[in-house]
């Protein structure tokens, strides 16, 4: 499985690691992620989903329904 957000898609961000001298080498910036178990509502049982910290702390105000329809995520397969 992608090291990517199931609700939001953040994913690892491509950046410089800057020395003291100022040489620059490639390195990956990842996103945040938790494996994280959801209360689903609407289906009346938990979903295991793989979020970054941001989109559980958006959880709490829009709800997990609102998010999955806004990612086109079908909860039924979690």
């Amino acid at each position: 499985m992608s090291r990517r957000c199931e609700l939001t898609g953040k994913k690892a961000n491509n950046a410089f690691a800057i020395s003291h001298s100022h040489r620059r080498t490639k390195r990956l910036q990842q996103a945040n992620l938790q494996e994280k178990r959801v209360w689903w509502a609407e289906g009346n049982r938990w979903v295991r989903l793989k979020l970054s910290t941001k989109a559980i702390k958006t959880l709490a105000t829009k709800g997990l329904a609102a998010m999955a329809k806004e990612a086109g995520l079908n909860l039924n397969h979690y």
